[in-house]
């Protein structure tokens, strides 16, 4: 059986398509490439070849669109390759979607970003739920779950962490704290070198911190209250306003009850 619940027929067959007839995947989940990975990955094409053909689809206009081999196209088009072997597979533009993301996942190409927006994306597109996606890919809901949620960070910050290398659970480190500390704390993850285990312990300790500094009531902070109730049901009566206030004390709690008639 093929991925989804009906069988899909594989051509199985290897073809030569000029690469000016192949379009990219628009729902690649892959968005950046290495330009030195790219230029190597060019010099061997040119010595030895493309090796493994291209995985595309035959779209109604005649074209073909990529499903897996984006890096492997690119640096066929850098190498100036004109013609590459492909393999097509009838394909809708539904399951390319969800085979582009498989096969990145597959060869451990995405970092956690581009996994999550790829994953978000399908599900906004084609109206998966955590579970239903989650089939497809063969993951657990809860691994759909945690990567969905790193997208709780701003975009500047997830660039942020990108680009200082930090991994997967040191993002989801930082959406435990308030947002106003987040872009601090990453400053400081990415200054100080801290691994996982100190990065968890530097974001308990902010939000021990955190809940150390909340506000204690205190009973002259209380009383202020208190006496603002007891001003403002003075300037009620002395504007003539009809009310009815009652106070309780008992078991450690004052309670204020006033009753104003319906006009």
């Amino acid at each position: 059986m093929g991925l989804f619940t009906k069988e899909k027929k594989i051509t199985g067959q290897v073809f030569t398509v000029n690469v000016r007839e192949i379009d990219l995947n628009p729902n690649q989940p892959r968005k950046y490439f290495d330009k030195a990975e790219l230029e190597s990955l060019a010099i061997s094409i040119k010595e030895n070849g493309l090796l493994q053909p291209l995985t595309v689809r035959k779209k109604s206009d005649g074209r073909y669109e990529l499903i897996a081999g984006e890096r492997r196209l690119r640096a066929s088009i850098l190498a100036g390759i004109n013609e590459v072997r492909v393999i097509i597979e009838d394909r809708n533009e539904e399951e390319s979607s969800v085979l582009a993301i498989i096969e990145n996942i597959q060869r451990c190409d995405l970092n956690c970003i581009e996994e999550a927006v790829a994953m978000q994306r399908l599900m906004n597109h084609y109206g998966y739920t955590q579970e239903e996606l989650a089939r497809k890919l063969g993951k657990a809901q809860s691994t759909i779950a945690n990567k969905i949620r790193l997208l709780k960070l701003s975009d500047k910050l997830l660039a942020n962490a990108l680009e200082h290398d930090l991994c997967e659970r040191q993002i989801r480190a930082l959406i435990r704290l308030p947002e106003e500390q987040r872009e601090k704390a990453e400053k400081h993850i990415y200054k100080y070198g801290l691994n996982v285990s100190e990065t968890e312990k530097y974001i308990d300790k902010l939000l021990v911190k955190k809940k150390a500094d909340k506000p204690k009531w205190t009973f002259t902070a209380k009383r202020l209250y208190i006496n603002n109730i007891n001003r403002t049901l003075e300037t009620m009566k002395k504007s003539g306003i009809e009310f009815i206030s009652e106070k309780h004390e008992e078991n450690g709690y004052l309670e204020y009850i006033i009753r104003i008639p319906h006009d």
